[in-house]
């Protein structure tokens, strides 16, 4: 059984029912609690942030062509040696599950997962420029180690290790380490005050997120940052709270109903929402701030539209997406505001209630307001694309 698919089809299934028996007063209930916790918006200045700036580049295929447009990206961002040479460099992939059973026709790779392709071309170009050790990272719905699953969805391990030290770890529990790595969230958190990881997310020098392009039905859109949502250890942060075999899905994230017996490592006192669509922003927020990612790559060459997975088809129609593009950047909030527009939203700073985040809170936003970067498309340097020739609206 897929548990991934599983769990999050069962949230879906109770959070589409909560709304149907009582959304004013979940929305009443998620709005008081917002007007207590928010920061007061950032102000844009008139100088520009030394790390906003997001590059994107045309790639039409996943073939040699990958290697050449984020070789280029990377380029257009003044290069990554200074980042990364001697360094160890960590990796978090999105893989949503362990399930690689092909989506629309098209491997998962092409859909809503990482792409074997794109973390080739990474691995190649990271030790090209002198990094010392790549470490893939994923917490995944399974006790077999990171390598092994990867090995399942075809991916060539020998070639990626032929090109370095490459390293794989299943950050779902302790993994290799004997205690969590503890993380406090320098602004003080919206939810959480500080999260406990895997060692991995500590050992290393070098943080980077490699996402896809897409819709996601509780967060509004799964970039850069909310990839980070993942790093979460199963085994301290979902229903199976407590136990390092833990498999579960983090429902209890998304809402604390039916699991007051979990206390969650680092969670605020008085935070009483129960709305997933005010939780789930809120937490993105929180891990970017603890975990800062240093290179935020988007891979917008294929993707779907209308939520994260298959398991969304209960939420709205799902389509295939090609807007045949990378998209990379050295701070998160920039690279996920440029990602945002060119889903063809025109604001990504935009309140709940405007697209895509018609139906929950901007988790790009509350970053910007803890002070990760800027989301203001007028205070972001786009090199390469111009975003109204990369756009691809998705709804």
């Amino acid at each position: 059984m897929n548990t991934t698919s599983f769990n999050r089809r069962a949230f879906l299934r109770r959070s589409l029912t909560l709304a149907a028996g009582c959304p004013l007063a979940l929305e009443l209930t998620a709005y008081k609690l917002a007007a207590e916790a928010e920061s007061p918006p950032v102000k844009a200045s008139g100088a520009r942030r030394a790390d906003a700036k997001v590059a994107i580049v045309s790639c039409r295929s996943y073939g040699p062509e990958v290697r050449t447009a984020l070789a280029q990206s990377f380029d257009l961002l003044g290069g990554i040696g200074p980042l990364v040479k001697n360094k160890t460099v960590t990796v978090k992939i999105n893989l949503t599950g362990t399930d690689f059973s092909a989506f629309m026709g098209r491997p998962v790779g092409e859909t809503y997962m990482t792409h074997y392709a794109t973390a080739l071309a990474l691995t190649s170009l990271l030790f090209g420029a002198g990094a010392k050790r790549v470490r893939f990272v994923e917490s995944t719905t399974s006790r077999a180690e990171l390598a092994g699953t990867l090995d399942l969805a075809d991916w060539d391990l020998k070639a990626l290790q032929a090109l370095g030290p490459v390293e794989f770890e299943n950050t779902r529990n302790l993994g290799v380490a004997k205690a969590y790595a503890h993380l406090a969230v320098p602004s003080g958190g919206y939810m959480f005050s500080a999260f406990d990881f895997n060692h991995s997310y500590v050992d290393t020098d070098v943080m980077v997120s490699l996402a896809k392009l897409k819709n996601h039905i509780t967060a509004g859109v799964t970039l850069s940052m909310k990839n980070l949502f993942g790093i979460t250890p199963n085994s301290l942060y979902t229903s199976g709270a407590g136990s390092e075999d833990s498999l579960e899905g983090r429902d209890v994230l998304h809402s604390p109903v039916g699991f007051d017996k979990i206390k969650l490592p680092g969670l605020k006192e008085g935070i009483s929402s129960v709305d997933a669509t005010w939780r789930v922003p809120r937490i993105v927020a929180d891990i970017c701030t603890a975990r800062p990612i240093h290179l935020a790559i988007i891979d917008g060459i294929t993707s779907m539209s209308g939520g994260e997975g298959p398991w969304c088809r209960e939420a709205g129609p799902l389509k295939f997406t090609s807007p045949g593009v990378i998209i990379a950047g050295l701070n998160p909030v920039s690279t996920d505001a440029v990602g945002t527009a060119v889903m063809g939203y025109e604001n990504p700073r935009a309140a709940r209630g405007i697209k895509p985040f018609h139906f929950c809170d901007n988790h790009v936003l509350l970053a910007e307001q803890a002070g990760v970067g800027t989301a203001d498309l007028a205070q972001i340097d786009v090199r390469g694309l111009p975003i109204e020739k990369a756009r691809y609206p998705y709804t």
